[in-house]
């Protein structure tokens, strides 16, 4: 029996059960970053011989198939085939998935299972009196947190040089998405469905600012995440709101929020441009995508601007 902890300073409360939420919708608490050494006696989230991987966590699920080899994939997240929420959908459908129940996982036989230190402590201490070995990451809320862990689940797979490759492709796409010197930033909000807008202090935040952005979140009282009222946007609009797609038929209040006859009336002070949601939920490689999405957004509406 193992459980270890690969936690960066901070920490998000989700639930497997109600799918991932998206890298912005986390509390502030800080928690201090910790590698919990158990009876197994190792040092670092690693293993000489790891043959068979669990993942339980969307984000998880996005490294491990990036740094590990397929058949060290004993099983992802079901989440990981959600195509609107995930950016390794088609890979994920050729892969066992899991819905994570203790039992389930077990008959998987994994030689290591990593998950939120978030997810249900139940599944987590059943594993462990099953003779599991747990690793437990918490989710990054920054460039630097987001590369420490992807190298730390590479070491974990005992693949540490496509870690390094993984790293090596997040930094060449942050070069490239970069706006010219002196170039004024664009105001910005970024909204996910359910009405949630990104805040500062948290990973979208700083990848707008490396893409020639600037978040006002702050500008709206917003924390790491909040709502902001149609009344206010109209009234003190942003620049560009960056949004995903709204889906016909199943539209929540956000959605119906954002996609509101009203925000036409701004329409030339305020651009639009589109951010998938399944961009927002990850770092690490997502990153090479998003940021992509963000400077393509940006020389849009940049040579649209009068």
């Amino acid at each position: 029996m193992c459980l270890i902890r690969a936690t960066p300073p901070h920490g998000i409360t989700d639930h497997l059960g109600e799918g991932p939420l998206p890298v912005f919708a986390r509390n502030s608490k800080r928690i201090a970053c910790t590698i919990a050494v158990a009876i197994c006696g190792w040092t670092s989230v690693a293993c000489a011989d790891v043959q068979r991987v669990v993942s339980l966590y969307p984000c998880l699920d996005t490294i491990l198939v990036h740094v590990a080899d397929r058949e060290q994939i004993a099983a992802l997240s079901y989440y990981a085939s959600d195509p609107r929420s995930s950016t390794i959908a088609d890979i994920a459908k050729t892969l066992p998935m899991t819905y994570g129940t203790a039992e389930e996982i077990v008959s998987l036989r994994p030689d290591l299972v990593i998950s939120s230190q978030y997810a249900p402590q139940k599944t987590h201490e059943a594993l462990q009196r099953l003779g599991a070995k747990i690793a437990l990451f918490d989710v990054p809320l920054t460039l630097a947190e987001s590369i420490a862990q992807v190298r730390e689940l590479a070491r974990a797979v005992n693949r540490p040089e496509r870690g390094e490759a993984v790293v090596a492709n997040i930094e060449a796409a942050l070069v490239a998405a970069a706006a010219p010197p002196n170039t004024p930033p664009i105001s910005a909000l970024v909204f996910q469905s359910n009405g949630f807008f990104a805040g500062q202090g948290v990973l979208i935040d700083e990848l707008l600012g490396r893409t020639g952005f600037v978040n006002v979140a702050a500008r709206y009282q917003l924390g790491q995440f909040g709502v902001v009222t149609l009344e206010r946007m109209i009234a003190d609009p942003p620049q560009a709101l960056l949004s995903g797609v709204i889906e016909a038929g199943g539209l929540t209040w956000g959605d119906r929020l954002v996609s509101h006859p009203a925000l036409a009336r701004v329409a030339q002070g305020m651009a639009r441009a589109e951010l998938p949601e399944r961009l927002l939920l990850c770092g690490g490689p997502v990153i090479t995508q998003t940021v992509a999405v963000l400077a393509d957004a940006r020389r849009r509406i940049a040579s649209a601007a009068p």
